[in-house]
Protein backbone atom coordinates (compact mmCIF):
# COMPACT_ATOMS: atom_id res chain seq x y z
CA UNK A 1 0.00 0.00 0.00
CA UNK A 2 1.00 3.19 -0.68
CA UNK A 3 1.44 6.11 1.43
CA UNK A 4 1.02 9.92 1.01
CA UNK A 5 2.12 11.49 4.08
CA UNK A 6 5.64 11.59 3.50
CA UNK A 7 4.85 13.38 0.32
CA UNK A 8 2.24 15.66 2.50
CA UNK A 9 4.30 16.06 5.42
CA UNK A 10 7.20 17.46 3.48
CA UNK A 11 5.29 20.41 2.25
CA UNK A 12 4.39 22.62 4.62
CA UNK A 13 1.39 24.37 3.00
CA UNK A 14 -0.08 21.06 1.66
CA UNK A 15 0.25 19.63 5.54
CA UNK A 16 -2.03 23.41 6.65
CA UNK A 17 -4.19 22.91 3.60
CA UNK A 18 -5.15 18.83 4.96
CA UNK A 19 -5.13 19.05 8.02
CA UNK A 20 -8.53 20.74 8.74
CA UNK A 21 -9.96 18.13 6.40
CA UNK A 22 -7.80 15.16 8.19
CA UNK A 23 -9.88 16.51 11.84
CA UNK A 24 -13.05 16.26 9.85
CA UNK A 25 -12.93 13.16 8.97
CA UNK A 26 -11.68 11.42 11.82
CA UNK A 27 -14.06 13.21 13.78
CA UNK A 28 -16.86 12.20 11.24
CA UNK A 29 -15.78 8.53 11.78
CA UNK A 30 -17.32 8.21 15.35
CA UNK A 31 -14.69 5.89 16.55
CA UNK A 32 -13.74 8.93 19.18
CA UNK A 33 -17.17 9.66 20.28
CA UNK A 34 -17.13 5.76 21.46
CA UNK A 35 -14.05 6.54 23.50
CA UNK A 36 -11.55 4.49 21.08
CA UNK A 37 -8.35 5.91 19.66
CA UNK A 38 -6.90 5.61 15.87
CA UNK A 39 -4.37 2.48 16.71
CA UNK A 40 -7.42 0.80 19.27
CA UNK A 41 -8.82 -0.04 15.31
CA UNK A 42 -6.23 -1.85 14.28
CA UNK A 43 -7.21 -5.34 12.92
CA UNK A 44 -6.23 -7.67 15.54
CA UNK A 45 -5.83 -11.13 13.12
CA UNK A 46 -3.11 -9.79 11.23
CA UNK A 47 0.24 -11.59 12.81
CA UNK A 48 2.22 -8.34 13.15
CA UNK A 49 -0.56 -6.55 15.08
CA UNK A 50 -0.74 -9.95 17.56
CA UNK A 51 2.91 -9.22 18.18
CA UNK A 52 2.80 -5.75 18.86
CA UNK A 53 0.30 -6.06 21.28
CA UNK A 54 2.25 -8.91 23.23
CA UNK A 55 4.69 -5.56 23.57
CA UNK A 56 2.54 -3.33 24.70
CA UNK A 57 2.99 -2.54 28.74
CA UNK A 58 0.49 -3.50 30.96
CA UNK A 59 -1.02 -0.13 31.72
CA UNK A 60 -1.47 0.28 27.81
CA UNK A 61 -3.07 -3.19 27.14
CA UNK A 62 -5.43 -2.74 29.56
CA UNK A 63 -6.47 0.49 28.85
CA UNK A 64 -6.65 -0.35 25.33
CA UNK A 65 -9.00 -3.53 26.55
CA UNK A 66 -11.30 -1.14 28.66
CA UNK A 67 -11.38 1.32 26.02
CA UNK A 68 -12.72 -1.65 23.35
CA UNK A 69 -15.04 -2.81 26.13
CA UNK A 70 -16.87 0.01 26.73
CA UNK A 71 -17.08 1.17 23.06
CA UNK A 72 -18.71 -2.17 22.52
CA UNK A 73 -21.18 -1.65 25.56
CA UNK A 74 -22.08 1.98 23.55
CA UNK A 75 -22.60 -0.17 20.18
CA UNK A 76 -25.04 -2.50 22.29
CA UNK A 77 -26.92 -0.44 23.84
CA UNK A 78 -26.88 2.20 20.81
CA UNK A 79 -25.97 5.13 22.48
CA UNK A 80 -22.79 7.54 22.16
CA UNK A 81 -20.18 8.26 25.49
CA UNK A 82 -20.96 11.39 27.24
CA UNK A 83 -19.07 14.31 25.02
CA UNK A 84 -16.96 15.25 28.76
CA UNK A 85 -15.46 11.02 27.75
CA UNK A 86 -15.11 11.38 24.00
CA UNK A 87 -11.38 11.16 23.14
CA UNK A 88 -9.60 14.29 21.97
CA UNK A 89 -7.59 14.61 19.40
CA UNK A 90 -4.89 15.65 21.02
CA UNK A 91 -5.52 12.36 23.46
CA UNK A 92 -5.89 10.39 19.85
CA UNK A 93 -1.96 9.54 19.84
CA UNK A 94 0.01 6.38 18.15
CA UNK A 95 0.69 3.66 20.94
CA UNK A 96 1.21 0.98 18.84
CA UNK A 97 2.03 2.23 15.57
CA UNK A 98 5.57 2.48 16.41
CA UNK A 99 5.88 -1.09 17.28
CA UNK A 100 4.06 -2.24 14.62
CA UNK A 101 6.49 -0.78 12.05
CA UNK A 102 9.17 -2.14 14.13
CA UNK A 103 7.79 -5.99 14.36
CA UNK A 104 6.55 -5.83 10.96
CA UNK A 105 10.57 -5.46 9.80
CA UNK A 106 11.63 -7.54 12.05
CA UNK A 107 9.25 -10.31 10.26
CA UNK A 108 10.12 -8.78 6.53
CA UNK A 109 13.52 -9.66 8.20
CA UNK A 110 12.69 -13.46 8.86
CA UNK A 111 11.27 -14.15 5.91
CA UNK A 112 14.27 -12.57 3.57
CA UNK A 113 16.71 -14.68 5.95
CA UNK A 114 14.33 -17.71 5.73
CA UNK A 115 13.66 -16.63 1.75
CA UNK A 116 17.77 -16.94 1.27
CA UNK A 117 19.31 -19.60 -0.72
CA UNK A 118 22.90 -20.47 -0.22
CA UNK A 119 24.89 -21.55 -3.40
CA UNK A 120 28.16 -24.15 -2.37
CA UNK A 121 31.39 -23.40 -4.46
CA UNK A 122 33.33 -26.53 -5.39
Amino acid sequence: MVSLAPYVLKRPWLTKMLTPAANWYASASGYRQLGLRYDDLLEEENEAVQIALKRLSAKEAYERVYRIRRSVQCSYTHKLLPKDQWTKPEEDVPYLRSILAQVEAELAEKDALDSMTVIKKH
